[in-house]
């Protein structure tokens, strides 16, 4: 006879019905969250279940296997958080370095926002190559896993009141223009000009399983990377390795570190920032 079942303390059961939860919307619909950074993914699992008042990861989980507007709640509790227009004004001015150092030598540059944390980061984007007139053959790749966030982004407005606030985080970023002239009026919301949003091309894309899709002078991952594990970061660096041409800008989350995938291919554009040029 087998003694006792061994009773396993309540943090291993947790850990257990996350791990189950990840493999069931792996298997569910299709995203990997199994290779994420456990801590955060954690916490964000935990602050859904107080939300909804959920005592267990496994009631979470059957109410995400069985109700598709559970797992749409989940996948964006998991998804990189939103980013609005200029809130980080220091990474708009060195972006707005990089587009004239970078782009400008190529004929028709591309630029892919990988993991585009919202349409707002993505006009900011098109405004700073609108300033140096490089827009016009500039094309922008905006790409999300996550089709209903990839359908907000292609609906996305904003009202105005908050265009106050844009216009100060814009002006602490370097601008000298008036952001409103770089919108049309839509009742009490705002819209990018479509000369703009013309030159976005948004589409559903995911970094985890996804193979390289085109060449590109910049890539931009500022925000999705810091949610990844060691694993999967190191497949995301591959991956924009491949997708990134010789001389292009690639800048990431955090510096890279001696033991990154193919960290001697890249030199620094600024010291110490995560800005790095292809070389190799």
């Amino acid at each position: 006879m087998n003694g006792p079942l061994r009773q396993a303390g309540a943090p291993a059961i947790e850990e257990l019905e996350i791990d189950l939860l990840l493999e069931g919307v792996f298997q569910r619909y299709g995203f990997d969250f199994r290779a994420y950074d456990r801590p955060g993914l954690k916490r964000r699992v935990l602050g859904l279940m107080a939300e909804r008042a959920l005592a267990t990861v496994s009631l979470l989980q059957d109410r995400v296997l069985h109700d598709p507007a559970a797992a749409s709640t989940l996948l964006r509790a998991l998804s990189v958080r939103p980013a609005l227009l200029f809130d980080d004004p220091e990474q708009v001015r060195q972006t707005r370095e990089v587009l004239a150092g970078c782009l400008r030598a190529s004929a028709l540059p591309k630029v892919w926002l990988a993991e585009c944390a919202h349409a707002e980061e993505a006009w900011s984007l098109a405004i700073l190559l609108a300033e140096q007139q490089m827009h016009h053959r500039t094309e922008i790749f905006a790409t999300v896993a996550n089709e209903e966030l990839l359908a907000e982004a292609l609906e996305a407005s904003i009202p105005m009141e908050r265009m106050a606030q844009y216009q100060e985080n814009y002006l602490k970023s370097g601008g000298t223009a008036h952001l409103a002239d770089f919108f049309e009026v839509r009742g009490k919301r705002a819209v990018l000009l479509p000369a703009l949003r013309s030159r976005i091309t948004w589409a559903q894309y995911n970094l985890v399983t996804d193979a390289s899709f085109n060449e590109f002078q910049l890539i931009l991952c500022p925000r999705a990377l810091a949610d990844f594990g060691p694993l999967l970061r190191q497949r995301a660096l591959r991956l924009f390795h491949d997708s990134l041409a010789l001389f292009g800008v690639l800048g990431i989350d955090r510096e890279l570190a001696p033991g990154d995938t193919l960290a001697t291919s890249y030199q620094p554009v600024f010291a110490h920032q995560a800005w790095y040029k292809r070389v190799a």
